[in-house]
């Protein structure tokens, strides 16, 4: 288990130059927006307009902080996205717009090529303790707001990274914490 601060995490300029990136975790390792074959990341969405096209890229966006936002993806009903909404997820190299439905919001962006790799995020609501463990392929744990993983403080934007086969964990969630726990999984792989 591998815990990765909020504080050593890569900021980079979004691919359409319209905003950042804070990448959390990378898949090679030091891979960039071309290459990678999976990507976390959170950003901030400030203004309407256009996403990033990524070719043969799967994609899951979930709202972090801020109103809402509603997302329309290319030959898709459009979709509207809060913080209470379950994770979204939609191909990367469809079209896709966002408006804004009462000024910025911080998304959690999860990408996997499709072909080599497949992802599911699961959102939990926190105040409670939780137990996780690795599925198959490797499993990767962000948090929002404050946990305790035995006596280890994980603040905002912290995140889990757990191999496969590694032993399950209990972590407690603040009152008002999220966690989003990101199975990502070789294609192929059970």
């Amino acid at each position: 288990m591998r815990i990765l601060r909020a504080t050593g995490h890569k900021r980079m300029p979004w691919k359409n130059g319209k905003g950042e990136t804070v990448e959390i975790a990378v898949f090679p390792p030091g891979a960039d927006v071309g290459n990678f074959d999976w990507r976390i990341s959170t950003a901030t969405v400030a203004e309407d307009g256009p996403f990033s096209v990524f070719d043969g890229i799967d994609r899951t966006l979930s709202i972090l902080t801020g109103e809402g936002i509603q997302l329309s993806v290319e030959g898709r009903p459009p979709v509207l996205l809060e913080a209470s909404s379950e994770p979204h997820a939609f191909p990367g190299d469809a079209p896709t717009t966002a408006r804004l439905t009462g000024g910025a919001i911080t998304d959690l962006n999860v990408m996997t090529r499709r072909g080599r790799f497949t992802h599911h995020v699961e959102r939990i609501a926190g105040g409670k303790a939780v137990t996780i463990g690795p599925r198959s392929g490797q499993t990767v744990v962000v948090v929002t707001g404050n946990a305790m993983l035995d006596s280890e403080h994980l603040g905002p934007m912290d995140a889990i990274l757990l191999d496969q086969g590694e032993d399950p964990f209990s972590m407690t969630l603040a009152e008002g914490s999220v966690v989003f726990v990101i199975e990502i999984r070789p294609v192929g792989e059970n």
